[in-house]
């Protein structure tokens, strides 16, 4: 299997997250995380419970008695970066702290255990996505035999709904809340049902307190997480919550605050869901809604259960019910048996739909998948990379022209922090999802602002900021005008 380098379109998801805070313990452990949103969730958990045990956190390594690595197996490009941490904090523990422990957390860690620590001995300790309430005694154990520890088991019942996260890589403004775990759509591609398992729900009750909890923090925002999320499906007594319920109950906590989730599947986005869009001010018109492929012949290869001409349906209907939602995908460029035209299926369906955002991959083999048993990765990588340079481009035109649409238009920004280019400036994303720069003037993080767009790039709004707001005086406003 060829290596597939690294995009600079992607140096976001692959960056490593660290926690936000520090803790003093009787040994210290530095957590860092790679992947998805899922993943940092996971990574609050697993703070929560080391804490709970006397362990310490550290953003700094060097300092460290014990170093976990919250992993991703998605991509083969995510894996190698991991695999050069684990050679640097291996010499760092020859050389310099003998009685460091280095674990591997996460999608890795059931996928790859043999490797890690029997041919190649560069962990002390795994620990799949299912067992981190094991963590302390397993890091007790791999101390006192100094032998390997492992618990890769996975569960049908765990949500770790009881156990309250250390907020994990936060600007004390936005969090995640995890509502469910698994996946059980079984996607040829992906490796996700096998690292993280069946689908099993959250309790209702359990998620609105974490919520209500967080709003008694100070958060404005939250976005809940699922491999599937709009699969959400909770039965207690008798009665059935879905997802569509849950999302307008957490909205209804508190008139400010904005409520997104991730990540979704086109199958289970039912009107239902497209009408709390609608109906409910604080729940963001902004839906995650992965394509993958713009091909039918292809989407079936991928075992996606929908055709380009349900999925386009799907996105008419989305936008007759909430006027003005913005949408995001996933593409996935030279999947097995991907022909020349079935590839300009995905670029045609990408100027149809004109996404906002999109997340665009080169397809790369994961061992033990459907399509890795079933089909050849047939598509040279040199062909890979030439269409996905193509969907980059069309998707960077296309995201920009959708940005230059917004200049005169002011939206209800909620303030995160200070933007990268400097501390004179504050940025916030609007109720779409896009990420707005401006002058710091007297605003500051945690505040919805009023701001007038001016200038874009593909990626980013640029603008003027008015006047302070709150968001139900927003809606109001906004209800007002149509």
């Amino acid at each position: 299997m060829n290596l597939i380098p690294d995009l600079e379109i992607l140096d976001e998801l692959d960056a490593p997250r660290l926690t936000a805070q520090e803790s003093e313990g009787a040994r210290k452990v530095y957590i860092e995380t790679y992947g998805c949103q899922m993943n940092v969730s996971d990574s609050e958990i697993v703070a929560a419970i080391l804490r709970a045990h006397g362990f310490g956190l550290t953003r700094n390594p060097e300092e460290a008695d014990v170093v976990l690595l919250n992993t991703c197996a998605i991509r083969e490009n995510a894996e190698q970066k991991v695999r050069h941490r684990l050679d640097v904090f291996r010499a760092h523990k020859r050389k310099r702290r003998p009685g460091l422990q280095i674990g591997i957390l996460g999608c890795m860690a059931e996928r790859l255990r043999h490797k890690l620590l029997e041919q190649e001995q560069l962990v002390d300790l795994v620990v799949g996505p299912d067992a981190y309430r094991e963590l302390p005694q397993l890091l007790e154990a791999a101390e006192t035999t100094g032998q390997a520890a492992v618990n890769v088991q996975l569960s049908r019942e765990e949500t770790y709904a009881d156990i309250a996260p250390v907020r994990y890589d936060s600007n004390g403004v936005t969090a995640y809340v995890s509502i469910m775990r698994g996946c059980d759509n079984m996607c040829a591609f992906c490796v996700v049902p096998f690292t993280r398992g069946r689908e099993r729900s959250r309790p209702v009750q359990s998620i609105l307190d974490e919520c209500a909890r967080l709003v008694e923090e100070g958060y404005l925002e939250v976005t809940v997480l699922g491999q599937n999320v709009n699969s959400y499906r909770y039965v207690a007594d008798g009665t059935v919550v879905t997802f569509p319920e849950l999302l307008y109950r957490i909205s209804r906590i508190s008139p400010e605050l904005r409520v997104r989730y991730s990540t979704s599947h086109p199958k289970d986005c039912s009107d239902e869901l497209l009408y709390v869009h609608r109906e409910c001010h604080n729940v963001c018109n902004y839906i995650h809604l992965p394509v993958q492929h713009g091909n039918t012949d292809v989407l079936r290869r991928m075992r996606r259960t929908y055709t380009r001409e349900q999925y386009l349906a799907l996105i008419e209907r989305a936008r007759r019910i909430v006027p003005g939602i913005a949408l995001s995908t996933d593409v996935i460029a030279g999947f097995c048996g991907e022909t020349e035209a079935e590839h300009q299926d995905t670029l045609s369906l990408l100027e149809q739909v004109r996404f906002d955002h999109a997340y665009m991959f080169l397809y790369s083999e994961r061992p033990g998948t459907y399509a890795a048993r079933k089909y050849k990765d047939d598509v040279p990588l040199e062909v890979k990379k030439r269409r996905l340079q193509e969907i980059i481009e069309l998707q960077t035109r296309i995201s920009l022209e959708n940005n230059r649409k917004e200049i005169g238009r002011v939206h209800t920004v909620l303030i995160e922090g200070p933007a990268k280019r400097g501390s004179d400036q504050l940025c916030g994303r609007t109720d779409t999802n896009k990420m707005v720069v401006f002058d710091r003037q007297t605003f500051h993080a945690g505040e919805y602002v009023l701001v007038r767009i001016t200038g874009c790039t593909s990626a980013t709004l640029f603008g003027d900021p008015l006047a302070r707001t709150t968001l139900a005086e927003a809606a109001r406003v906004e209800t007002g005008r149509l």
